[in-house]
């Protein structure tokens, strides 16, 4: 069992053909100047990069994937799924 619950979130984006890389890039640089713990890989799928992303603040994990990761061109769409807290010691 976890004894403190970070808040984390998973992002799926879609992108432009062919920009994953620099999207990736992208995303890198916005988290590591925000001080968020992340994991970021690129995948084959419906969706083409899958973003794990972790802080002690919920609120500001919203504002950097509203804000910065949805905002980044050639991001086509995302889908966020924020983890249930509540359930992480079930």
């Amino acid at each position: 069992m976890k004894n403190s619950l970070v808040p984390t979130a998973y992002v799926l984006l879609n992108s432009d053909l062919g920009t994953d890389e620099s999207i990736i890039n992208e995303v890198k640089q916005i988290l590591v100047e925000e001080k968020i713990k992340f994991e970021v890989q690129g995948v084959y799928g419906v969706y083409d990069i899958v973003l794990k992303l972790s802080s002690d603040d919920a609120e500001k994990l919203r504002a950097i994937i509203t804000n910065k990761i949805r905002k980044i061109s050639k991001v086509q769409s995302t889908l966020t799924m924020m983890v249930i807290e509540e359930q992480e010691n079930l």
